[in-house]
């Protein structure tokens, strides 16, 4: 396996994360994120019109990238940065119009912006407890039921929606403004909501259960991508840390228990990053679903113990709102419980051993 990353890709990063790092410091970004509409809508057209959804989608659709790793390119820098811009939302959805046969135009131009509508109270990760429902007559489509923590729903035009119809799961794209929404900031900043749909009109797209995996696998492998460009972040904060505190008249890095934290901590976010890049690997083949659950499960409880040490060897001050440690750390808690937590996704591994 090539571990090293393409020309057009280290410039896609390196471009990403300049870009980032001049228009959403940390004091930008505390600032937008946790007050209506919880993201900062220029800096989302700046992500648009530099070109970040098109890595997103194949070139013969109209994009210039598609793969794995060029998801995985992109999320690492948002990590990195902490962005709270609904990007997750857009790379699912464009995912599921590519796959519909839509043109995505709109999309990449970020014009148009898409929340995804999966999960639910009673089925927060399982497709097949779904039960919001979608009714046809005379040829025109209704969905009703309720949607929660829809990422990006506040700031959607359209909502592409998983309903189940007489057939089976389907999905179907409805206009933001023919649902009830009740938009709020998530506890670790960004845009999310709950989505009331009741016989709101649809369009159905061509696309089945399978369609949804896939999308729902996309976003597992993004989702690490981000943990790891975040918990490279709070890593970095906690060497520099480590070597400028001083103790008894010593930095407190000096202290060999301390170290040996540090590179145990080190030697685990290696582990998540070889975990992303097998699942980049694998984003197009037939072991996408079993990979991308690997690197969640794994990543999210490495997420976890970085959170948890950078507190602890930071001390008091990783817990004030001013110093952006708390924040990443949030941020690395909460990734683990989108769209399927450690749990979830273990019990979807052994499943597969099971199945044989």
């Amino acid at each position: 396996m090539n571990f090293e990353m393409t020309d057009d890709r280290r410039m896609l990063a390196e471009t990403l994360r300049r870009y980032l790092a001049d228009s959403y410091g940390f004091a930008h970004r505390t600032k937008v994120a946790y007050e209506a509409p919880f993201h900062d809508p220029a800096a989302w057209t700046g992500l648009a019109e530099l070109g970040v959804l098109y890595a997103f989608v194949a070139e013969d659709a109209g994009g210039m990238g598609g793969g794995g790793f060029d998801v995985a390119v992109v999320f690492e820098e948002l990590g990195r940065a902490l962005c709270p811009e609904p990007v997750l939302p857009a790379l699912m959805a464009l995912r599921l119009l590519t796959l519909a046969g839509v043109a995505v135009d709109g999309v990449l131009l970020g014009g148009v912006r898409y929340a995804v509508a999966i999960g639910e109270t009673d089925a927060p990760y399982d497709l097949d407890e779904i039960a919001s429902e979608a009714v046809e007559e005379d040829g025109l489509w209704t969905v009703s039921g309720r949607k929660t923590v829809v990422y990006g729903a506040g700031a959607a035009d359209r909502i592409l929606v998983a309903a189940r119809a007489r057939d089976g799961l389907a999905v179907f794209d409805v206009e933001a403004a023919a649902a009830e929404i009740t938009a709020y900031g998530m506890i670790d900043g960004g845009p999310a909501g709950e989505v009331m749909l009741d016989a709101a009109p649809a369009l159905r797209l061509p696309l089945d259960a399978g369609a949804v995996a896939e999308a729902l696998d996309l976003a597992a492998l993004a989702l690490s991508a981000e943990a790891l460009g975040a918990m490279e972040a709070a890593f970095a904060m906690l060497v520099e840390y480590l070597g400028t505190r001083r103790q008894f008249g010593q930095p407190i890095g000096a202290f060999q228990a301390l170290q040996h934290r540090t590179v145990d901590l080190q030697i685990e976010i290696e582990q998540a990053r070889s975990a992303v890049i097998s699942a980049a690997a694998a984003a197009d083949g037939p072991e996408r679903s079993h990979r991308a659950s690997q690197a969640k499960h794994l990543v999210g409880r490495i997420a976890r113990q970085v959170a948890e040490e950078a507190i602890q060897m930071h001390g008091g001050i990783a817990m004030t709102w001013d110093y952006p440690v708390s924040h990443y750390a949030k941020r690395l808690v909460m990734i683990d419980h989108q769209f399927g937590d450690s749990d979830h996704h273990l019990e979807r591994l052994i499943a597969r051993l099971q199945e044989g």
